[in-house]
């Protein structure tokens, strides 16, 4: 019976219906223009998000390609190519010279996204750099105001904007927030705290409450374990914003990641919402009425961490924006403000003092 059914099915009716895992034909996302998309980095965080993210993203019927990959390791690099049915090369000069890519994604490491990052732009491809966008105020604002200049798209990978309950918590939240409330745990002894981590909290914060007037943080290595010999193993920041709002930031590498590793707090007039571990918005909005909340149900709802997580509509936003249809939800500007947090934080544990923001030295 089932032979018999698809056999008197026509096959681009067949083709084209949907499925329970929402993957049916989209006209609309297939007649886009094609973008030609290459990778320089390609370790853990490009195998395990971005790549899977750009996949998913094809199999909804997103005309995006990965064209290339560059990495060091040749083993790595010919293992992702076949995997992923693409090209290796080992010499990002010669990859973007050669496959002419539309938008590279720089996952490197953070002392090569300036590098990376130029060479790209410098050529006319538009780029998307992980965070930090460089260990570098300086260089940061150089590839900004480059871009700028040439009229080229510079985005930064800032995720959580894209992951469904911050995006929903944009636009559905406070319109008015009077206080912004967050917490970071990140419980990995070989990774900077802020450049590695809470710098997403951070660009939460501008995100959410927009600029930030002046800072004042305390930092303390309570513990010796941190392999990296970092400064503090736990900070506490206070924030100033530009709107009179006040805000506080609690970030510790001491305790552990996922248990629960990550809270959003705002606060309006009458209003307030949380978003708990990336996953669950509550909002209050009613003295005596009901709390409202938005979580995905596990199992029966589907979800893909490629699209909770956020990156594949950080990287669809990237693909739109070149082809001319939208405009970046998170600029290069916005990475390097999140990146002047950090330095600002650093700052103010180092000296015992309130700085102000922007940064001029």
């Amino acid at each position: 019976m089932l032979e018999d059914t698809y056999a008197h099915t026509p096959l681009d009716k067949m083709f084209r219906q949907a499925d329970v895992y929402g993957v049916g034909y989209d006209p609309q996302r297939a007649e886009k223009r094609p973008i030609r998309l290459a990778i320089i980095g390609c370790g853990g965080v490009a195998q395990s998000k971005h790549i899977p993210a750009i996949m998913r993203l094809r199999t909804i019927w997103e005309p995006v390609v990965l064209a290339a990959v560059c990495m060091r390791n040749e083993q790595q690099g010919r293992k992702v190519a076949e995997t992923y049915r693409t090209h290796w090369y080992s010499d990002y000069i010669e990859m973007l010279d050669t496959e002419k890519p539309d938008g590279v994604l720089v996952l490197s490491p953070d002392s090569l996204h300036y590098e990376h990052a130029m060479a790209c732009l410098s050529r006319g491809i538009h780029v998307m750099v992980e965070k930090p966008i460089t260990r570098d105020l300086d260089k940061a604002r150089e590839l900004c105001e480059y871009a700028q200049r040439q009229g080229l798209i510079l985005m930064t990978v800032s995720n959580k904007r894209y992951s469904p309950p911050y995006y929903r918590a944009k636009q559905h939240g406070i319109e008015d927030p009077a206080m912004f409330v967050g917490k970071f745990n990140l419980g990995y002894d070989y990774v900077d705290i802020l450049e590695g981590g809470t710098i997403h909290l951070f660009d939460l914060v501008r995100y959410f409450m927009g600029d930030v007037k002046a800072l004042t943080a305390i930092g303390t290595r309570h513990y010796d374990f941190n392999r990296t010999g970092y400064e503090f193993d736990n900070a506490c920041i206070q924030l100033e914003f530009v709107s009179g709002a006040v805000g506080a930031v609690y970030t510790s590498s001491a305790a552990l990641s996922l248990k629960p590793w990550e809270r959003v707090e705002i606060y309006g007039k009458n209003r307030w919402l949380a978003v708990e571990d990336q996953r669950t918005l509550l909002l209050y909005d009613d003295e005596t009425g009901p709390t409202k909340l938005y979580e995905p149900v596990f199992p029966n709802t589907l979800v893909f961490d490629e699209e909770f997580g956020g990156f594949m509509g950080l990287i669809e936003n990237f693909c739109e924006c070149i082809r001319g249809n939208a405009t970046p939800l998170v600029t290069g500007w916005d990475g390097m403000k999140a990146y002047e947090l950090v330095v600002a934080t650093h700052r103010s544990i180092r000296e015992h003092r309130r700085i102000e923001l922007p940064l001029t030295d």
